[in-house]
């Protein structure tokens, strides 16, 4: 990409998509073009198919999506579904008719089978029964990967699809229904602190392992593939590490300075028992993970002291993108 060239980062306001706006703005790239879900509702085809037309962007990063944790997914599998094919769908069409010179969809490591061998491959992919708490979400992104496959196959389009494992870092989604366990737990253990709680309650048996990826490693990893990968195969991204949703509590516990008592609560849901990505292929390529779990989760933790009034105030779904 030429620091002119236009680039339409969908989903600037989301965690993913936010980092990546910022990133190619500190890189210089000067026509970035991005619209909010209010400015530009994604799931609406006219819409999308007028915004295409006009802007006619060169690069496109797909990072618009509706994600949860558990507890909304759980909750709410039609909206996970609908609202993430209907985004998808739109996009991904509108770039082959606008012909767009390259497009990445940011998927998820939870399209991998529930009982796939650790750590998960690539080619793993649709060998297995998926996690039922996350189904819907699941199905909607393979159907984005295949959707970027079938373009590519029988129009040549350039759309590549990437997967993450469990992101984090600044601008985050906190709310307590709808979020994923790391920025929950930053919540629980900081309002536990102010508070002068004696303990703090985590969802599960806590032996689950899950890889976390800082949000800023996701952003350069996505330049990167944007920039040296053009396979039709999937693409794993991820630091190669994971931990337990324990020590992922006693790390944030030693991070926000609470001093009282984990409880573990066994009666809610673990989830998939491991998650952890192969990561040799983007290795090969040259591009490795940067930040440890402890130093980005202080970072984390100093936006969220920083800004805890908006972060409490807002009431959405944890989102990569809209």
């Amino acid at each position: 990409m030429n620091l002119s060239d236009k680039i339409y980062v969908a989903g600037h306001n989301g965690l993913v998509g936010n980092s990546i706006f910022k990133f190619l703005q500190n890189e210089g790239f000067i026509n970035i073009i991005t619209k909010s879900s209010k400015e530009l509702d994604l799931r609406n085809k006219a819409l999308v198919d007028e915004f295409f037309r006009i802007e006619k962007p060169q690069f496109v990063f797909l990072a618009a999506a509706k994600v949860g944790g558990i507890h909304a997914n759980n909750t709410f599998p039609a909206d996970f579904y609908y609202d993430n094919i209907c985004i998808q769908n739109n996009v991904i069409h509108a770039a082959y008719v606008n012909k767009v010179e390259k497009l990445l969809f940011l998927g998820s490591s939870c399209i991998y089978p529930k009982n796939s061998p650790q750590p998960i491959c690539e080619s793993y992919l649709l060998n297995g029964y998926l996690e039922p708490t996350n189904e819907a979400y699941a199905i909607a992104k393979l159907a984005g990967i295949k959707m970027c496959q079938a373009y590519r196959q029988q129009y040549g389009c350039n759309f590549i699809s990437v997967m993450p494992p469990n992101l984090y870092g600044p601008g985050d989604n906190y709310d307590l229904d709808n979020a994923h366990v790391l920025p929950a737990l930053l919540r629980k253990f900081h309002e536990a602190k102010i508070n002068n709680s004696e303990t703090v309650t985590v969802w599960g048996s806590g032996t689950p392992k899950r890889e976390f990826l800082f949000v800023e490693d996701m952003a350069l990893a996505c330049y990167f593939l944007m920039e040296n990968y053009n396979s039709n195969a999937i693409i794993n991204v991820g630091t190669g590490i994971d931990h337990t949703i324990l020590q992922l509590a006693e790390i944030a516990k030693k991070v926000t300075g609470f001093t009282g008592q984990i409880i573990l609560d066994a009666n809610k849901p673990d989830g998939t028992p491991r998650k952890l990505l192969m990561v040799d292929k983007i290795n090969a390529l040259g591009w490795f993970a940067k930040m440890d779990l402890e130093t980005g989760l202080s970072k984390t933790y100093e936006d969220f002291k920083t800004n805890y009034e908006y972060y409490i105030s807002k009431k959405q779904f944890s989102s990569q993108g809209a």
